[in-house]
């Protein structure tokens, strides 16, 4: 079997994103039908960044594939600064059946992947969150149905890690994505480029606008992230304050009636509500984020099982 790993949302091909999705549904339906780490078998758990969905989704999903997690603290571990990424790599690699690990730079994670033996996966990083779109895209099928031709638009930081991973991913799927964002947040032209790419071999398409308005109009599902990512919490009153460039793309129960009437709102969470979304969207009849949030569980349950048994 070829090691196969999921760094980027790339890494995996349109008919490999389609059988992870099925995968998850069937997992949703019997939460114990694969048991790809009975024995048990450990999975390395490590988290260099704040935590709560994720750890708690990979934790629950190892254990519920037969396996069991091994909870690594990043700030103890030190990986990169008291011992070598590579080295590390090596000694989790002997012991462990697959490495998720939630870091900063994607080099960083690269570099695990080049070294561990076994599957890396990204529970993200400074540039893509691919298991998050996975669920969504999970959350989108079970509430819109096929995935191909519909039209998904996200709102805020176009340069941050969720913007890429959407353009990626969402393209993959054969979405019409959209990103809406204001100008000096654009997101990563190479990023652009290669999902245009994706988008074009399966029917989808990538726009990046500065209109919220036009953006959301007739869209089929609406998205949005905080604007102030981890590590950019010193940027947060340029950010969040009444002179923010996102002000604009704000999601409202008055942007969302633009959106097609049976339009669903997704947001990966954290959520600060007065902010870039507000109450009445996120706790309104409109909003999945809930059904988004446990998907992440069935999600990454349905990938560990593919990268493990393929």
């Amino acid at each position: 079997m070829t090691l196969r790993h999921f760094l980027r949302d790339d890494d995996i091909t349109a008919s490999e994103q389609a059988q992870i999705l099925d995968l998850a549904l069937e997992l949703k339906a019997s939460r114990h039908a694969h048991q790809p780490l009975a024995g048990p078998r450990a999975v390395a758990l490590i988290f260099d960044k704040p935590t709560l969905r994720t750890q708690l989704s990979f934790a629950t999903g190892v254990a519920e594939l037969g396996g069991y997690p091994v909870t690594v603290d990043g700030r103890l571990a030190q990986i990169g600064e008291r011992e070598s990424i590579s080295d590390t790599a090596k000694v989790l690699g002997r012991q462990v059946r697959a490495i998720v690990w939630r870091t900063a730079g994607q080099d960083r994670i690269q570099e695990m992947a080049a070294n561990a033996g076994v599957p890396v996966v990204n529970a993200l990083t400074d540039d893509f969150h691919p298991c998050q779109i996975l669920a969504d895209l999970l959350t989108l099928r079970e509430h819109l149905g096929d995935l191909p031709g519909q039209r998904f638009t996200y709102l805020g930081d176009g340069a941050n890690n969720m913007a890429h991973s959407y353009l990626l991913g969402g393209a993959l799927a054969g979405l019409h994505v959209t990103i809406a964002t204001p100008a000096s947040h654009q997101p990563d032209p190479a990023i652009l480029a290669r999902a245009a790419e994706l988008a074009a071999a399966q029917g989808g398409s990538v726009t990046v606008t500065d209109d919220p308005v036009a953006a959301v109009a007739g869209a089929r599902a609406v998205a949005t992230d905080t604007w102030v990512s981890m590590g950019m919490e010193s940027e947060k009153s340029g950010r969040t304050g009444s002179e923010s460039p996102f002000v604009p793309f704000t999601v409202t129960a008055e942007l969302m009636a633009t959106a097609a009437p049976d339009a669903v709102f997704l947001h990966c969470l954290p959520a600060y509500r007065g902010v870039e979304v507000t109450a009445e969207v996120i706790d309104g009849p409109q909003s999945v984020v809930w059904d988004e949030a446990e998907n992440r569980l069935h999600a990454q349950k349905a990938l560990l099982t593919w990268l493990l048994t393929r």
